[in-house]
């Protein structure tokens, strides 16, 4: 078990996506995604996403991410965000998203 004060510490916000490109060079299918935050900004990610969603059908889609992560180096790309999904198989993830559009840079609580 964690501590509530463990948990708060994690800053899960909405973001549009704004852009989606292909990323061949990582080692698992994965797209490259640019994502706005709203005041928090725009942040780049890698997600693993290839399997059921199309480049075309994710642009101003709302996601969740985890925004206070340090930045991580995935191949030649650095990601800066976590977008959250669910696994359901190897290679699947499907997103989590908002039930409902929320602004940019909203907190989920």
């Amino acid at each position: 078990m964690i501590k509530w004060n463990d948990f708060i510490k994690v800053e899960i916000r909405v973001g549009t996506v704004l852009e989606v490109l292909e990323f061949p060079e990582a080692h698992n299918p994965s797209y490259k995604l640019k994502v706005d935050f709203g005041s928090h900004g725009i942040l780049k990610s890698s997600a693993q996403i290839t399997r059921l969603y199309a480049l075309d059908e994710l642009v101003g889609q709302q996601v969740l991410g985890v925004i206070n992560l340090p930045e991580k180096q995935i191949g030649p790309f650095m990601s800066e965000c976590l977008i959250l999904g669910i696994a359901t198989e190897p290679g699947e993830v499907i997103l989590l998203q908002p039930e409902r559009k929320a602004p940019n840079g909203y907190r989920v609580s």
